[in-house]
């Protein structure tokens, strides 16, 4: 009899290991792979954020507020007694966010057909530098628009122009 339990002891043993079963390797969850680096001028890391005015028209004044990642500039017009217009919903206004492209978006304003009725445009605008006395920004100077406020299929093609804007008031002069 002790010899039947022997290897009736090493079978069983046997086949508890084999029954077991085999570790899984740990499980590793696929990680998305980091967004790209944002790529903004020098300068431009920081807020953004104040009041500004154009310096080739003082008359041009842009209230800037600033998130970190987005700056919006509302544009307002000055008025002789020295304030400014409270922009309305139809008032130009500039959306630039910091990307992997650079600090990019838009100028949004209203333009005229040829038959004078008004319709929403956009330019595509950007921040070319950034400094401790104003902002830089390249956007479209014009566009043309057809009868149904679309973008004219001919007309010359836009010209960006640099747009330098000063922060502060603009000076009231002697």
């Amino acid at each position: 009899m002790h010899r039947v339990l022997t290897p009736l002891a090493l079978g069983l043993s046997v086949l508890s290991l084999t029954a077991c079963p085999a570790k899984m390797p740990p499980k590793t969850e696929a990680q998305p792979p980091p967004p790209p680096p944002i790529r903004v001028p020098p300068g431009c890391e920081s807020s953004q954020a104040g009041e500004y005015h154009h310096a080739e028209n003082p008359a041009f004044r842009y209230y800037g507020e600033d998130d970190g990642g987005t700056l919006s500039l509302a544009v307002v017009r000055a008025r002789p007694d020295g304030g400014t217009e409270p922009p309305d919903a139809g008032a130009t206004s500039i959306v630039l966010q910091r990307t992997p492209q650079g600090f990019v978006g838009e100028t949004r304003a209203t333009g005229f057909t040829g038959s004078g009725v008004p319709c929403p445009v956009v330019f595509p605008t950007e921040v070319v530098t950034c400094a401790d006395a104003g902002l830089t920004l390249r956007a479209a100077a014009s566009t043309s628009i057809d009868e149904g406020c679309r973008t004219a299929p001919s007309g010359a093609p836009a010209v960006r122009l640099q747009q330098v804007l000063l922060r502060g008031a603009p000076d009231a002069g002697p």
